[in-house]
């Protein structure tokens, strides 16, 4: 599996899909709610109502929504990457990690805000890698953080993204003020947009939008099976980061920096793990695109192929057996 999707063949796309398919099936098997959790924010709570008249509290639509937003966040990290050269060669690694990464906790199949602010959270990520030598830096500044300023309003401990926002601005910008006045106008536009369609809609109630913020050691594994699934993220991620520091010299400055703001998303999403931790694991699942790309790292670069041939089917055989526990009827 690791030499197919090593190539970027056309027909690898079509593959990934049948290979999401069979890491995803278990997730058909019961007609599951949509998650929801007390850090959910206005938007996303709208977002139900609004689909529960068509669609039901629960019901097969619900996992075949956040099965279809798993396969196009691997598919469009996998474009992304490979548009910005992330690794010597395109592949088809970044997908084929991402849904591998993405099925290690069972609940991250489950359709929740945390998997849109994942979504939104890529295309962070690319429209932070065009700021660099951008000469429209002002307008591609604002849009992008436009966009993470809906995060919050659908997830309320991704507002610790304001964070990469502005260190993203400081790695691929030269010093600029009025940057980060722009940065962060486009930060609180959605907040005002809304405030002001409440308003104009009498529905005003400002104080749902008003994020609660407590910080909390992040909750400790209560089985093996979470254990296992934490393990399995951090080994290939500490593999992956040795490679690229190992070939760190090698690659162009915007290429280093596309690593380096990568680090600065898992960063953030560490900070994000101890904000209002809650009693479950959907907030770690802001730190899968880093985590990813480089366990893509970690079976694209080693000489020998054996070692991701092993790291990749520990991978498979372990989500194939926790998925299947879980879902199983």
């Amino acid at each position: 599996m690791i030499g197919v999707f090593r190539q970027k063949n056309p027909g690898n796309a079509l593959i990934l899909l049948i290979y999401a398919f069979v890491l995803k099936f278990p997730v058909f098997l019961h007609a599951t709610a949509p998650l929801k959790q007390e850090d959910d924010n206005y938007l996303y709570k709208l977002l139900l109502n609004t689909l529960a008249p068509f669609f039901g509290e629960q019901g097969f639509f619900y996992p075949l929504l956040a099965f279809l937003l798993l396969y196009l966040q691997a598919s469009l990290l996998n474009r992304i990457a490979n548009t910005i050269k992330l690794l010597p060669k395109p592949n088809y690694l970044f997908g084929m990690a991402f849904l591998l990464v993405s099925s290690l906790l069972s609940e991250w199949n489950q359709f929740s805000s945390t998997l849109l602010v994942n979504f939104a959270l890529i295309w962070i990520w690319y429209g932070m890698v065009r700021w660099y030598n951008n000469p429209r830096a002002m307008g591609a500044i604002f849009n992008t953080t436009l966009l993470a300023g809906i995060l919050p309003l659908l997830y309320t401990p991704s507002i610790g993204f304001v964070v990469m926002v502005i260190l993203g601005i400081f790695i691929t910008r030269p010093l600029r003020i009025g940057e980060f006045v722009v940065a962060l106008i486009g930060y609180m536009a959605p907040f005002y947009f809304l405030l002001v369609i409440m308003y104009l809609t009498d529905n005003w109630h400002p104080e749902e939008l008003i994020p609660s913020i407590q910080f909390h050691l992040p909750k400790l594994p209560e089985s093996l099976w979470t254990t296992g699934g934490i393990l399995l993220l951090v080994i290939p991620f500490l593999v992956g980061a040795f490679f690229v520091q190992d070939n760190l010299n090698k690659m162009l400055i915007q290429v280093r920096k596309n690593w380096s703001l990568l680090l600065l998303i898992l960063l953030v999403g560490l900070i994000v793990i101890l904000v209002n931790p809650g009693d479950n694991y959907q907030h770690w699942m802001l730190s899968v695109i880093p985590i990813a790309c480089f366990h893509a790292a970690a079976y694209f670069y080693p000489d020998k192929k054996l070692f991701p041939l092993i790291l990749h089917w520990l991978l498979f055989a372990f989500v194939m057996a926790i998925n299947f526990i879980t879902f199983a009827p």
